[in-house]
């Protein structure tokens, strides 16, 4: 059976970007920029390379770093972006 056709779709994430101490994510069709500190001091500490290496979950909630062991919620990012 797969379970993925049963995941609801939380948000569509077209990218993720880091610049500068920004990650620029475009979420549901809207770009947020979140400071990294503020999002994640892993993230902040963090190589390009480490940051690059991300998965984003099926259902869209949700970010995983593999190399960091870090996981963010797409709307934890989006209260973040909006409350700077």
């Amino acid at each position: 059976m797969n379970t993925l056709k049963n995941i609801e779709t939380t948000h569509k994430v077209a990218y993720i970007r880091f610049i500068d101490d920004y990650l620029i994510i475009s979420v549901d069709g809207k770009e947020y920029k979140i400071i990294i500190d503020a999002a994640s001091p892993k993230l902040a500490q963090a190589t390009e390379v480490e940051r690059n290496d991300f998965e984003i979950s099926p259902g869209g909630y949700g970010i995983h770093w593999r190399l960091l062991d870090e996981d963010l919620s797409i709307n934890g990012l989006i209260r973040d972006a909006l409350n700077e």
